[in-house]
């Protein structure tokens, strides 16, 4: 996770939302973004950020994917420095904890991406990844063309099913890959490996299930961007460095596979917002404990294949079938 810990204590953090009326309304140029492309968690905000055009409305700064130190994430000296890394265009600070004290000089809290900023308070709106997810996709209606406006995320006809499976992405797929890679025991990295696959398992069934191309059928919703940012990174980076290698998406889950495929190649926003480079050597570049001659893997090729089906019923129904695996799937619930 793409977080670093100031040793002084901790807060709360912000929590802001940008409404109609609020303390943070909705305007032009007045928000920026603060992300790292490497991060899944500020991958949500930023896929927000294309979906629903606003590309011109919230400006962007974006950290190098590593080193990663005391000091935590650090902007490039330039822009020509590393590919599609910036300088902080707000403030031109060298570090992410720097943007943390202009709002608050006395904060002890984690240095984060994303941070989204208002220019016009100057402080920060919110640096809570899945509260931003919730409340940015219409944060801006009022001034979004119709079109782009009624793109919902949240529709309240599917909110009972987004809101049952939330918990289970976030606690069994989103943190689970962490649990697995920074595990200290091989008992813990076993237990976690195990749950994990379990998991796929169960949202490869649940796919098939409801028939594509997005987790609950016809409609895109939050739960794809939740699912989307971690499986774009499980078999570049996951399989190999979190040693999450009892199956590859690619390979051993056709449903999960095309789905992925048809996000990154068919829908604008996902593509756009996923940097190999950055994610690939953040990873492998930042965590000395598990991997440290910093070497990045060149694999594997291509990082997303290409031969999106359209017919999903001609699609296999992957699994691992390892013993311990299904029995903890057997024991799972997702919550639908």
């Amino acid at each position: 996770m793409a977080t670093e810990i100031h040793k002084a204590g901790t807060d709360d953090g912000w929590h802001g939302v940008i409404e109609e009326g609020g303390q943070f309304p909705p305007e032009k140029d007045r928000y920026h973004l603060y992300i790292g492309l490497f991060c899944p968690f500020a991958h949500r905000a930023n896929l927000v950020r294309h979906i629903k055009q606003l590309t011109d409305i919230i400006s962007l700064s974006v950290v190098k994917p590593y080193p990663k130190g005391e000091d935590g994430w650090r902007f490039p000296a330039s822009n020509d420095e590393y590919p599609n890394a910036t300088i902080d265009h707000l403030f031109n600070s060298h570090f992410l904890h720097e943007i943390y004290f202009k709002a608050d000089k006395d904060y002890r809290g984690n240095y984060s991406v994303p941070v989204l900023w208002d220019k016009k308070t100057n402080t920060i709106v919110n640096n809570e990844s899945a509260e931003i997810l919730r409340f940015l996709p219409t944060a801006f209606t009022s001034i979004l063309p119709p079109s782009i406006a009624s793109i919902d995320l949240y529709p309240a006809s599917l909110r009972p099913q987004i809101d049952a499976l939330t918990p289970f992405f976030q606690t069994s797929i989103n943190l689970g890959v962490y649990r697995a890679g920074f595990a200290r025991t091989q008992s813990d990295y076993s237990s976690a490996c195990i749950s994990l696959f379990a998991a796929l398992n169960k949202v490869e069934a649940l796919l098939a299930k409801n028939g594509g191309p997005y987790v609950l059928g016809k409609q895109m919703t939050e739960l794809d961007l939740r699912l989307y940012a971690t499986i774009v990174r499980f078999d570049t980076v996951y399989h190999q460095h979190f040693k999450t290698n009892l199956g590859m998406v690619r390979w051993d889950y056709p449903v999960l596979g095309n789905w992925l495929k048809g996000l990154y190649w068919r829908v604008g926003g996902f593509k756009e917002t996923t940097d190999f480079k950055h994610i690939k050597e953040n990873y492998t570049k930042s965590h000395g404990d598990i991997n440290p001659l910093a070497i990045t893997p060149l694999g594997p090729y291509p990082d997303i294949e290409e031969g999106y089906e359209e017919d999903w019923s001609k699609l296999r129904v992957g699994e691992i079938s390892h013993p311990a695996v299904l029995e903890a799937m057997s024991k799972m619930q997702l919550g639908v």
